[in-house]
């Protein structure tokens, strides 16, 4: 019989326990999920810097060097971060056709401690167009920060 009272203050204390827990898994994760998306969108900052300065190389940064790196465009898939280098080399070479980059409506959702995911827009200013879109990008930590690992990039029509 002694046992019941043990048993319900254990029961207890880890009911009272659990709140506390929770928040401050919480506030550390939420901590965790600032910091991978400032880092984030430091990569992305730095690409349209590189861009805007008509250096393909420095985008490329902002990808993962690694065979398994996949960009969808259209109905175009490529893969391979020098696959990926040697498309944007062939579209874009020259200062003109780059135009100036912005990205726009950024919204970094944190999948894990190694991976995120990033939705935004694109637009390109041309002299003599706008082309614009939408992107997706999947970014995983590597040995040398984070890289996008998957780029699908649509344009509006």
């Amino acid at each position: 019989m002694r046992r019941r009272p043990v048993c319900l203050l254990l029961f207890t204390a880890a009911i009272l326990a659990a709140p506390i827990y929770d928040s401050v898994h919480a506030q550390t994760k939420s901590k965790s999920d600032t910091v991978s998306t400032s880092a984030v969108r430091a990569v992305l900052d730095a690409q349209v810097d590189a861009w805007n300065r008509g250096d393909i190389e420095g985008f490329m940064d902002g990808y993962a060097r690694s065979p398994d790196v996949t960009f969808i465009s259209g109905d175009n898939f490529t893969r391979g971060w020098q696959t990926v280098h040697d498309r944007y080399k062939k579209n874009y070479d020259s200062r003109e056709k780059m135009g100036t980059l912005t990205f726009s409506e950024l919204e970094t959702t944190v999948l894990g401690n190694d991976a995120v995911v990033t939705i935004g827009r694109w637009h390109l200013q041309l002299a003599n167009g706008q082309p614009h879109g939408r992107f997706t990008l999947v970014f995983r930590r590597t040995g040398q920060g984070w890289r996008i690992i998957h780029d699908h990039t649509s344009s509006a029509p």
